[in-house]
């Protein structure tokens, strides 16, 4: 009698127990793949989110790269334009220069003096000429420094040739080309 089991309900409902928390067991982890596969989910559309944003930022960035090359270029057209307007309008304004200087120049030459070449530097100049005497070119130099459009003559040589049996001079002067101050320029400044 030992072999038999009076109580048979015992080892049911332990079996009933096993199976019982091996369901629960087997929906637990069902509801934690499903969360953990919810969390993944949302994860993934988040990263989509983010990474959508980005290529909008990088899309967005290269339009903007764009429009900052042509604003470049554009404001290196307009500084070429400026340098332009400005080199005309300096043009216009010496023009008159050129006249007055070589108005000047005749004024302050003596008979006896020729130029054999003119060579302008900015306002310096230097001119090259004979002339029939050492005198002439001192007058010469007394007439440029008198003159309100050009100052500061100096030789920088003289030298006396023997040409067809006649004393020439030949010289070198250097002087400088300014604008004088007029009553008009002066009023408008003030």
């Amino acid at each position: 009698m030992s072999k038999i089991n009076l109580l048979p309900w015992r080892v049911e409902l332990r079996k009933q127990k096993l199976q019982e928390f091996l369901q629960v067991l087997a929906l637990v982890a069902v509801v934690g793949v499903g969360v953990i596969g919810l969390v993944h989910f949302y994860h993934v559309k988040l990263i989509d989110y983010h990474n959508s944003r980005n290529q909008f930022v990088e899309n967005e960035t290269k339009k903007l790269d764009v429009k900052i090359k042509k604003i470049k270029e554009l404001e290196k057209k307009k500084q070429q334009l400026l340098d332009r307007m400005r080199a005309i309008e300096q043009l216009q304004g010496n023009r008159p220069l050129i006249v007055r200087f070589f108005d000047e120049l005749i004024k302050a030459l003596p008979e006896g003096v020729d130029v054999t070449s003119i060579t302008q530097t900015g306002k310096n100049i230097t001119l090259t000429g004979e002339a029939q005497s050492y005198a002439r070119v001192a007058s010469f130099m007394r007439d440029l420094d008198a003159s309100p459009w050009l100052t500061k003559p100096s030789i920088n040589q003289i030298q006396g040739v023997n040409e067809a049996g006649l004393r020439i001079s030949k010289f070198t002067l250097h002087f400088s080309q300014v604008i004088p101050k007029t009553g008009d320029d002066e009023g408008d400044n003030k």
